[in-house]
């Protein structure tokens, strides 16, 4: 078992991985779904395995009593304890879990734990996530940046004000940010925003950044790129599309 000191899984440095996908799923000895009462309460545990545990079980199953019991597992001495429940917070979303999310991505010192806090608070779908996934597009680690990117995407379901402040960071970054999965994150987010805002210099700036990152060096952000403008429907970006195709550059 895992103890507080086991991070073998958890060398953000080398791999944008999440370390929940090296591990097997809670079920995997059995064809049942872990059982809500028994996961419920274990996520109380003394015993740092058994709140893993449960924590990973609530990545699964949702249910709004484990909330509470989840957010005290943001500070679990366990890295692995706190990773996977910033997880479940993310599959059982609640605005309760804002704050202490913001909390533990300012001070955690573990980069799969903040590349869990930004994945559920994207998830959270709430105004206050604005100003820190910002900040972690800008300035955290690239495991941190990939699911921020993605995460700042996600302020088109919450407000008009939201999307167009996600934006500029991420346009931003799909220009500079010298990984190229951060970069396409950037693209698809971009997408999702500009499908929400007024056709105003914003939405031009995004456009033009999505038609720039159509030469991207990287195959994967031309495709996401692409992928965004056809999905917005732009003509100037369908038909720099168009011709890029007849001219084999893209």
């Amino acid at each position: 078992m895992y103890d507080d000191d086991d991070l073998s899984l958890l060398n953000t440095e080398t791999t944008l991985e999440s370390p929940l996908d090296q591990l097997a799923p809670v079920d995997a000895d059995s064809a049942a779904a872990p059982d809500l009462e028994e996961m419920l309460a274990l996520l109380n545990s003394s015993d740092v395995a058994q709140r893993m545990l449960a924590a990973r079980a609530f990545c699964e199953l949702q249910d709004e009593r484990a909330t509470p019991y989840l957010i005290e597992l943001l500070h679990d001495a366990c890295p692995l304890v706190r990773v996977s429940a910033a997880y479940a917070l993310g599959r059982n979303p609640d605005s309760s879990a804002v704050e202490p999310l913001i909390g533990q991505l300012n001070q955690d010192w573990n980069g799969y734990v903040r590349k869990g806090v930004v994945w559920a608070l994207g998830n959270c779908r709430d105004r206050r996530s604005l100003e820190p996934l910002i900040d972690a597009v800008k300035t955290d680690i690239s495991a941190v940046r990939l699911w921020a990117a993605s995460s700042l995407g996600q302020m088109a379901e919450v407000n008009l004000e939201a999307a167009e402040a996600a934006m500029a960071p991420l346009i931003e970054a799909l220009s500079q940010d010298p990984v190229a999965a951060v970069r396409s994150n950037c693209a698809w987010a971009l997408g999702q925003l500009a499908r929400e805002i007024p056709l105003n210099n914003l939405y031009t700036r995004a456009v033009n950044a999505l038609i720039a990152a159509l030469t991207d060096l990287d195959m994967g952000v031309q495709e996401d790129a692409k992928s965004a403008l056809l999905r917005l429907g732009d003509p100037k970006g369908l038909q720099v599309i168009e011709e890029s195709e007849l001219e084999g550059l893209i």
